[in-house]
């Protein structure tokens, strides 16, 4: 922990401090473990006179150390061309972490490493075959196996579809952005994908309309994705609930299209006593509750201030692990409680007073549904603020959009 903190106090002190820690040799776990880390923050730091002690941990029995070394090399954009030839050689050990160093290679761009990685994108490990299929495509600008790579967004196992998607962020693969965001994982990785992928000011790509596709993320709904499971028999409404606990995002997803149809007056006793149990502090399940209550139009009337205050409680949560939830909280209570949600809408607009991008833009889309009719105040301070350019360039196109429809 002291270790990861000092990222946050750049300078030769702690650089100094950094490199007498992985130049130790010790036997303690404790010991080894800060050693990873350290390595790990000189290379966030970019303290290029450590590549030679980090090389060093390439040659290291623990293979978390050569992992984290590997990677820190990538970001110090090491071109020592021995350390390039180690890590090639690490390669052949199956016991190593040989995606990160196959990610590592590709991104210093090390040519000799082509005849390898060419060899492994046969490989049994899917998060190993991936890497392999992105970094010849990288090196060689050879595409004709990656269509090998799209079929892993849909694997049974999540972490090889989120593996997938960095596969093809790393090979540029822009034209698979369809695809990318249809893949049964969290919003962050395909808001990251779209945020890297796409093509500079273009309105549309690779048959996607920009705009198009960031609503559909910021809704999120199970209907536009390829989930990777399905149910045999119709499950009971507590199984689907106990899903949303699960680590699995496609099998989140089903549930919730499932739930959805379901009777409110059904799902509300089992959602509000689970909410209390875990699900207001499980992050995971957290999201999923929320937007499972932006699903259901027909929720109780005894449930409404009970919604309205999760609602409310999430969009302005400080946690940071519970931003997801925030958009989708927005959302929500634009469309269950338009009149409370304008009293905030100016201070979700502000891009000093609300620093995530995706929580602008989702109040920018919930403009478009609100009636200013009974309401001229609110409208002429929207009027001034929406003619203030936002720093986000996904996040201003919506405020165009917004001003070229005259809908504020």
């Amino acid at each position: 922990m002291a270790v990861a903190h000092l990222v946050n106090f750049p300078g030769n002190k702690t650089e100094e401090a950094l490199l007498r820690l992985i130049e130790t040799s010790s036997s303690e776990q404790a010991v080894n473990l800060a050693r990873r880390k350290a390595v790990e923050v000189l290379g966030r730091l970019g303290v290029q006179r450590a590549i030679p002690s980090i090389g060093r941990c390439l040659r290291s029995n623990d293979h978390y150390l050569v992992e984290n070394a590997a990677w820190a090399l990538l970001q110090l954009n090491c071109q020592d061309v021995e350390l390039h030839q180690e890590m090639c050689l690490l390669l052949n050990d199956p016991a190593q972490s040989r995606r990160v160093l196959i990610q590592a290679l590709s991104g210093l761009e090390v040519h000799t490493a082509l005849p390898v990685l060419q060899s492994l994108q046969d490989e049994a490990n899917p998060g190993v075959r991936g890497a392999a299929l992105a970094g010849v495509a990288q090196l060689s600008g050879d595409n004709s196996r990656l269509k090998e790579l799209e079929d892993h967004l849909t694997l049974p196992n999540q972490m090889d579809r989120q593996s997938a998607i960095q596969d093809l962020i790393d090979c540029r693969a822009t034209y698979l952005l369809p695809s990318i965001l249809k893949a049964p994982v969290s919003p962050v990785f395909r808001l990251r994908a779209l945020r890297t992928l796409w093509p500079g000011q273009d309105k549309a790509h690779a048959g996607l309309d920009l705009l198009t596709c960031l609503d559909s993320l910021m809704w999120d709904q199970p209907e536009v994705l390829v989930l990777a499971h399905c149910y045999d028999t119709e499950p009971t409404t507590i199984f689907l609930f106990e899903e949303f606990f699960g680590t699995d995002f496609s099998r989140c997803y089903l549930a919730l299209s499932t739930l959805k149809h379901r009777p409110a007056e059904e799902l509300w006793p089992i959602f509000w006593k689970r909410w209390q149990e875990d699900a207001y502090n499980d992050y995971g399940a957290h999201y999923f509750f929320i937007q499972l209550l932006g699903s259901v139009d027909d929720w109780p009337s005894a449930a409404t201030s009970t919604i309205e205050s999760l609602l409310l409680e999430a969009m302005n949560s400080k946690r940071p692990q519970f931003s997801k939830s925030k958009v989708a909280a927005c959302l929500t209570l634009n469309k269950h409680f338009p009149d409370i949600w304008c009293k905030s809408v100016q201070q979700l607009l502000s891009s000093d007073l609300t620093a995530s991008w995706e929580l602008r833009y989702a109040a920018l889309m919930g403009l478009g549904s609100i009636d200013f009719g009974n309401n001229h105040e609110i409208f002429q301070l929207l009027k001034n603020d929406l003619s203030v350019q936002d720093p986000d360039p996904f996040v201003d196109r919506r405020r165009q959009l917004l001003i070229s429809e005259n809908r504020v």
